[in-house]
């Protein structure tokens, strides 16, 4: 990010404070000691700041650099996730909480790393509602030991899922098979059959001895929204 566009990002934050009642420009030229037509200048483009004079409007505002800077950008520069030069992609291993909640996933909160083939990777096909381009599309999770059973034979308890998170359509990825989906859950997922009925999601588990699940649709919100990918790859140690 630009040192101009870190500028933009201060200017931002302080007419929203002063839009909320919180803050003057009189009172923040006291704070700084700068005289009032030169924070009005700078509040309304007429001037930047020094690094000097940036440095004193945050202190007195009590904001950091981090607090300026597009949280995007901070994700991909945190993200850990090395570059692969032969045959497999390096994918993040992440609990279910990151997985439904970040795009970009977050150095700290990777616990290794899994390797897969790119020519495998390349041939799983994306269907995605809305817009998750800046999603990064596959991770995997591993599953406790109920979510595992109430999926079994085809989950066991430690298996580990591969997740494409630009897979979240209800659409059928085979003719004729159901899809198994992480889902949204108490912050973090489940893993089940998914429908729709009547502004819910019927979350249906394999092994009939545990129970369906219904979720409601809130308003403004659609079913892929609370999908967080298809499962297209599970692992079971042995």
């Amino acid at each position: 990010m630009k040192f101009r566009a870190l500028q933009e990002n201060l200017r931002k934050t302080l007419w929203s404070r002063i839009e909320e009642g919180d803050l003057t420009g009189l009172h923040l030229a006291a704070q700084t000691g700068f005289k009032q037509a030169h924070i009005s200048n700078f509040l309304n483009r007429k001037r930047g700041l020094s690094l000097e004079g940036m440095d004193k409007v945050l202190n007195v505002q009590h904001l950091s650099v981090l607090d300026l800077l597009d949280p995007a950008e901070i994700y991909k520069r945190a993200s850990i996730q090395p570059p692969s030069g032969d045959e497999f992609e390096n994918v993040l291993v992440v609990n279910g909480a990151t997985a439904s909640k970040q795009a970009l996933v977050m150095s700290m909160n990777v616990k290794e790393m899994m390797k897969f083939k790119k020519s495998f990777l390349r041939k799983l096909r994306a269907e995605t509602e809305g817009d998750r381009d800046d999603w990064e599309r596959f991770v995997v999770i591993k599953v406790n030991a109920r979510e595992g059973m109430s999926m079994y034979p085809r989950l066991l308890p430690g298996a580990t899922l591969l997740l494409d998170r630009h897979y979240n359509s209800l659409t059928p990825y085979r003719k004729g098979e159901q899809n198994m989906y992480a889902v949204r859950k108490d912050d973090a997922c489940t893993i089940k059959y998914v429908e729709v009925a009547n502004r819910h999601l019927v979350l249906r588990p394999h092994n009939p001895a545990y129970p369906v699940e219904v979720v409601p649709i809130e308003e403004g919100t659609k079913p892929g929204d609370y999908i967080v990918g298809r499962v297209c790859h599970v692992g079971i140690e042995t």
